[in-house]
Parts: structure tokens; C-alpha cells; sequence
């Protein structure tokens, strides 16, 4: 925990040109986190009397946010984790874009099919139980009821 409170005081970026894009990305995520609960706490805030409290306190939590998950990117052991992400990320083969829209077709299909039978099973089920019934009595043995 000491390593982490002395990186929140340090000035210097870790490993400059590594990771670059996917350091920004996860940066303005937690960014625009801490930026909603700022704002959050600040509507919560409106029924303080004073206008400084009211807006201060928001504002300094939001920029002691930031800084916080600017470091936080800048950590060595956090750093080097979202560099092999993005080293990672460089070697998927991505799909082209027929080859996407086919495959969401497929999918959507599947889906729907699946849909379709589920419904038919359930309206059977509901519709018919004691033809189940006896379906089940007349497989398995049951004896039949006297009349």
C-alpha cells in the first residue's frame, strides 16, 4: 500500500511509449467514473446552505479523482499489465466486415430458431397435460385408472 501512496506524489510517466492507447482508453473510463459520482454527489449536495461547500467539494474530489487514475496508469505493476493487453490486442485477427455481418446473421437466426422451439415446447406442455400424462403412464408402466 506504501508503493501505491508514494506513486500517487511521483511526476514522471512509466515507460512513456508503451501501452499509449490503451492506457488513454482505460484512464478517460475511470475518468468519466469518477467524474459522474462527482456530479452525483453534487446534485445530492443541493440542499447545503453553503455555495462553497455545495460546489468545492465536488470539485476537489473530481480532480483528486483524476490525478488518482492518472497515476494509477502510471503504475509499474498496473502499467506493464495494460501493455500486454495491448500487445495482446495487436495480434487478434479481427474479422472483416462480411465476414462479421455473416456471422451476426447466423447468430441471430440461431437464436430466433431456439425461440421458436422453446415456444412450441411450452404451448404443447401447457396446452395438453393430461395427453402427457398419460403419455408418461402408458411409457412407463402406470397402471391405467379404474372406470
Amino acid at each position: 500500500m506504501g508503493a501505491l501512496v508514494q506513486e500517487l506524489f511521483k511526476f514522471d510517466l512509466y515507460k512513456r511509449s508503451q501501452g499509449r492507447v490503451v492506457r488513454q482508453v482505460t484512464f478517460a473510463a475511470l475518468a468519466i467514473i469518477v467524474a459522474l459520482g462527482c456530479w452525483s454527489l453534487s446534485n445530492e449536495m443541493q440542499d447545503v446552505d453553503s455555495q462553497t461547500a455545495r460546489y468545492l467539494v465536488p470539485l476537489g474530489l473530481l480532480a483528486a479523482g483524476v490525478w488518482t487514475c492518472f497515476r494509477l496508469v502510471q503504475y509499474p505493476q498496473f502499467a506493464d499489465f495494460l501493455i500486454s493487453v495491448e500487445a495482446e490486442m495487436n495480434k487478434v485477427a479481427w474479422p472483416k466486415r462480411r465476414e462479421l455481418i455473416n456471422a451476426s446473421v447466423v447468430v441471430i437466426f440461431v437464436i430466433f430458431v431456439m425461440a421458436g422451439l422453446l415456444f412450441g415446447f411450452d404451448f404443447l406442455l401447457k396446452a395438453t397435460p393430461a395427453f402427457v400424462m398419460r403419455c408418461y403412464g402408458y411409457l412407463f408402466g402406470a397402471p391405467e385408472p379404474a372406470e
